[in-house]
Parts: C-alpha cells; sequence; structure tokens
C-alpha cells in the first residue's frame, strides 16, 4: 500500500510539473530574475532606455515599409491606427524572438546550473521568459496610452492578461523543448533566427489576413504565433473579440505546450545532461 501510494504521488507529481515545479522554486527563481533584470543594462550608456528604442527604431522601419513606400492602408483604420495595429503584433513579436534566441541554447550556455540542486535548470527557461518580458511592458506602455487617445481601446482590453498569460505558457513549453533539443542538434542555435526572421514575414504584423488571397492563408494560419498576433491586434487596436474557436485553439497550443515540454524536459534531461 505504501508503495502504491509512492508511485502515485510522483506520477501526481509528473503530471502537475511544470506547474509544480515553478510554484516550489518561487522564490530563488524571483531573485534570480531580479539580479538577471539589474545587470541586464548594467554599464550600458542608455541602460533600460534600449527597451524603448529598440522597439520604435523597428516599428520606424515598418511604417517606412509598409506606410510609406507601399502605402498599404486597412479598411477602417486612420493612418496612426494601422501604425498601432502594425506595432501590437510587431511587439509581441519581438518579445517571441528575443525568447526563442536566448532560450534555445540556455542549456548549453548555463553548465554550471546543472548541478545546482538550489536552482534547478528547469527554471531557466521561465526566468528567459520572464526578463524578456520588458520588451512586452514597454511596447504595451506605448501602445496604450496612444491607442486609446486614438479611439482604437475599448473594453476588449480586459482580454490582454489572458492572451498574455497563454502566449507566456507556450514559449515557456517550447523552450523547454529547444533547449534539449540543441544538446543533440547544436546547429538548431544557428538556425533559430533565420527560423524567426521567417515567421516575422509570415506573421501578420503589417496586414491582416483579409488582405491575403485566399490560396495564400494557409500560409498564416500554418504559424502558430500568427494567432497570438491577431489576437493582441483585435484587443488592443480593433475593439474585437477573438472568436471562441480561436480562443480554444490558443488554450489549446498554449497549455498543451506547456505541459508537453515540461514532461519532456523532466524526463528528457536525465538522458541529454550528459551531452552538455
Amino acid at each position: 500500500m505504501i508503495r502504491y501510494k509512492n508511485m502515485k504521488d510522483s506520477k501526481i507529481k509528473s503530471l502537475r510539473h511544470p506547474a509544480y515545479y515553478i510554484l516550489t522554486h518561487r522564490e530563488i527563481l524571483f531573485r534570480v530574475i531580479a539580479v538577471d533584470l539589474k545587470t541586464r543594462y548594467a554599464g550600458s550608456f542608455l541602460g533600460l532606455g534600449w527597451a524603448f528604442i529598440l522597439p520604435l527604431i523597428t516599428m520606424a522601419i515598418y511604417a517606412v515599409v509598409y506606410l510609406v513606400i507601399f502605402q498599404i492602408r486597412v479598411p477602417g483604420l486612420s493612418a496612426l491606427g494601422y501604425v498601432l495595429l502594425m506595432f501590437s503584433g510587431l511587439v509581441p513579436f519581438l518579445m517571441t524572438g528575443e525568447t526563442l534566441a536566448t532560450g534555445v541554447s540556455s542549456v548549453i550556455r548555463n553548465k554550471s546550473v546543472l548541478s545546482n540542486t538550489v536552482f534547478p535548470i528547469d527554471l531557466i527557461a521561465i526566468q528567459i521568459i520572464v526578463t524578456s518580458q520588458i520588451t512586452m511592458v514597454v511596447g504595451l506602455c506605448i501602445i496604450l496610452p496612444v491607442s486609446w487617445l486614438n479611439g482604437n481601446l475599448g473594453w476588449q482590453i480586459l482580454l490582454l492578461p489572458l492572451i498574455w498569460l497563454l502566449h507566456i505558457l507556450a514559449l515557456i513549453g517550447l523552450v523547454w523543448i529547444l533547449s534539449l533539443l540543441n544538446i543533440v542538434f547544436r546547429d538548431l542555435q544557428n538556425l533559430i533566427n533565420p527560423i524567426i526572421l521567417i515567421l516575422m514575414i509570415l506573421s501578420p504584423i503589417a496586414y491582416t489576413p483579409e488582405m491575403v488571397p485566399a490560396n495564400l492563408k494557409i500560409i498564416i494560419y500554418a504559424n502558430p504565433f500568427a494567432y497570438y498576433i491577431i489576437a493582441y491586434q483585435k484587443i488592443l487596436i480593433l475593439k474585437q473579440i477573438p472568436g471562441i474557436y480561436h480562443m480554444i485553439l490558443l488554450f489549446i497550443m498554449s497549455v498543451g505546450l506547456f505541459y508537453a515540454g515540461g514532461l519532456f524536459f523532466s524526463y528528457s534531461k536525465r538522458y541529454l545532461i550528459d551531452h552538455v
């Protein structure tokens, strides 16, 4: 009976991992994240200012290319509204790209943590993703007030925390998977940036799905990050609620990736860590 109980408890912990891991190590995780945030821009002349400057530079490039050169317009949106639409899709993608680019080599770069029993290697992914939220927070600090003043913000903004949380869960699971696969396939860390660039081009940042020819829409919907970008744009700029099937798909992708990534990392790390 005791043996059965221990086996049952072990299975329960495995099933509720990774949420279990995050909760039980939350204090050390918060301390490590705080130190990471303090040292991230240490020695830089502009410091945290770079978190504002880089998204704005990227946004300016997008605005010049699509608004001035190609003269693209979205029906029902002013020029400023179109810029906000691009920015509301660009900021989440910049955060996504930063997370994936940093996360894919996180296990290899943190070899010293492998023997650390205080801060488990599982938590590196969460640390990376939380610190990457600076880009998201800064972007929202720009988008929200301008969107409100321009009349693009509605009560749909109440869905922002949910969309944001689902996005983070998906990224945590994805980083867990990619960081271990990179131990075996080292080329992955070199391929990730071109992959991010391709996904950026294929994501509906500067255009809406309605603007894409019917025979090419499959390219957009085959990109999982497109669903998050569309959801952000709808609630931040378009005053729309993502459809019920859209939300169900986001929930399944996010929670599924989170738990699949956690279980994959938990069971695979014991076999792969020796290859680091």
